[in-house]
């Protein structure tokens, strides 16, 4: 069984950044897939970024502001969040990939005003 718990959102202004956390409850050396995934108001649930063993993969709308990132030894996984939009306003989830299962987080709120 895997916890994820997820912190860093808020209320930041247009322009501003955040970074989020993702603190798995287990080592994550063996996962070999960890994400952040959006949920805005209204709509569904949607790939933000990917961080795999091959490397990494975002969705177009956050290229160039957005960064995943993961330290093992520590067993977070992060995403930096720069150049903020009201677009980016949702629920943004952690999600971990393992033989047996799937995980997700709790979900942290990020608001983004303009």
């Amino acid at each position: 069984q895997v916890q994820l718990v997820e912190s860093g959102g808020g209320l930041v202004q247009a322009g501003g950044s955040l970074r989020l956390s993702c603190a798995a409850s287990v080592s994550i050396f063996s996962i070999n897939v960890m994400a952040w995934y959006r949920q805005a108001p209204g709509k569904q649930r949607g790939l933000v970024a990917e961080i795999t063993s091959g490397g990494t993969h975002y969705d177009d709308a956050v290229k160039g502001r957005f960064t995943i990132s993961r330290d093992n030894a520590k067993g977070t996984m992060y995403l930096q969040m720069n150049s903020l939009k009201p677009e980016d306003t949702g629920v943004y989830y952690c999600y971990a990939q393992t033989p047996l299962r799937n995980y997700w987080g709790q979900g942290t709120q990020v608001t983004v005003s303009s």
